[in-house]
C-alpha cells in the first residue's frame, strides 16, 4: 500500500523533522491531520523561522507535546508572514521592523 502524504500548510511545506517527529506519535498525528491547512501552516512556519538547530529541535519537540494537548496554534507567535492571500497586519509590520531595526544595530 502507498504511503499518504502528510498534509502541509498553505505557505510551507512540511519538513521532514517535523514530520518524523508526528508520525512517531499516533496522538500527535491525529491532532496534525484534524488541523486546518491554515493552522498547519503556523506550526509550520514556527518551527522553522528559528536560526539555531538546537531552537528548532525544541520547537519541533514542543509542537508535538502542544498539539497533543490539543492546542490548534503555537502560542505567543506572530503568525505567518510569508502568506501571499493575506496582507500583515499593522501590529505585526511594527513587530518585525523592531526586530529589523535591532538586528541592523548589531555588529556581526
Amino acid at each position: 500500500m502507498a504511503k499518504q502524504t502528510m498534509p502541509s500548510g498553505t505557505a510551507h511545506m512540511m519538513p521532514p523533522d517535523l514530520q518524523k517527529a508526528l508520525e512517531s506519535d499516533r496522538v500527535a498525528l491525529a491532532a496534525w491531520e484534524d488541523l486546518t491547512p491554515l493552522a498547519r501552516n503556523e506550526w509550520i512556519c514556527w518551527v522553522t523561522f528559528v536560526k539555531k538547530s538546537q531552537t528548532r529541535k525544541e520547537h519541533v519537540k514542543r509542537a508535538v507535546d502542544e498539539l497533543k494537548k490539543g492546542k490548534r496554534r503555537p502560542c505567543c507567535w506572530l503568525g505567518c508572514t510569508h502568506r501571499t492571500d493575506k496582507k500583515v497586519s499593522p501590529s505585526v509590520r511594527a513587530i518585525l521592523d523592531r526586530r529589523s531595526k535591532k538586528l541592523r544595530g548589531k555588529k556581526v
